[in-house]
């Protein structure tokens, strides 16, 4: 992720002009959770989706949300520093092991609320004499040598960069291009659109593989890593202000039909409102509430 995605729905929800609390809060009184939260989200399609998805909730249950866009450094900073509360979009053990152990000590883990994450390198379907990472050198002409990438400080770029590409010999023909998910994106689908060769970074779980025919390249070494998880971490003391909502959290998981459907609403195709989607999806899916929230989702409407 695993690092930066799909900001567009991001800018549809207005969330760029979200203003920042002077501070976290803290409980009142033990076992009452603070009313006040602030959520740190990089705009990745997965953290889009299950950070409106728990703005809405916590909404209902009477929160004060507060979800400010960041970029990926600065979001696990700031949880460290206790600037934001919560973040929900940590891949581990691999991805973003890095920011863990810089900052261990100073966040909580909650626990992790999908397995099956993972890395890729992707190219479309219709590039049928590629179906290895191993075939891309043999391919990099057509390709321009060029591996289209995202954030160049993401756990998917830092994965891609130092292990992939040099165990695969692939640096020695290709330049990985960093910039963003979005523009990754747009890349891909004007690529896709013209039937164009491309390559790109990617991760599951993501919405381009319902958009587009795309095939994950074999990587026969397993140089970009096993199926993670997709952890939320707090701030230092996150537990003790929001006991309420940490158990919540940690009875949290995601099946991969639950995440593809809310991805579909919220950062899909022609999607202008993510937290409308969010709430749409909240209110088709009553047992994920119970299974999550317990006796605290009863009267809960969306």
């Amino acid at each position: 992720m695993h690092d930066q995605k799909g900001f567009k729905a991001l800018a549809a929800a207005g969330m760029g002009g979200v203003l920042l609390l002077t501070g976290c809060a803290s409980g009142d009184e033990a076992g009452q959770d603070a009313e006040e939260i602030e959520i740190a989200l990089i705009g990745w399609e997965e953290a889009v989706a299950v950070t409106h998805m728990w703005e809405a909730i916590l909404q209902e249950k009477g929160y004060d949300v507060t979800v400010t866009e960041t970029d990926v450094t600065p979001a696990f900073q700031g949880v460290a520093d206790g600037e934001y509360d919560l973040y929900l979009d940590m891949w581990l053990p691999v991805t973003h092991h890095e920011y863990m152990d810089e900052h261990k000590g100073r966040v909580e883990t909650l626990g992790s609320w999908y397995d099956n994450a993972t890395l890729t390198l992707t190219v479309p379907e219709y590039m049928e004499d590629v179906s290895s990472i191993d075939d891309l050198p043999r391919h990099s002409e057509e390709l321009d040598g060029k591996i289209v990438g995202i954030e160049p400080d993401a756990g998917l770029t830092r994965v891609t960069r130092n292990q992939a590409m040099p165990g695969y010999l692939l640096d020695e023909e290709f330049d990985l291009e960093t910039s963003s998910g979005a523009s990754m994106m747009s890349d891909l689908d004007e690529a896709y659109q013209e039937q164009e060769p491309i390559v790109v970074t990617l991760w599951r779980p993501h919405p381009a593989y319902a958009q587009y025919g795309l095939k994950d390249l074999e990587d026969p070494q397993g140089l970009m890593g096993e199926a993670e998880g997709i952890h939320s971490v707090g701030r230092d003391g996150f537990g003790a202000d929001y006991p309420e909502l940490t158990e919540w959290i940690q009875n949290w998981t995601m099946e991969d039909d639950e995440l593809a459907d809310l991805e579909v609403l919220t950062v899909g195709p022609g999607v202008e409102d993510p937290a409308a989607g969010a709430r749409a999806w909240l209110a088709q899916n009553p047992l994920f509430l119970e299974r999550t929230l317990g006796e605290a989702a009863k009267g809960l409407e969306f």
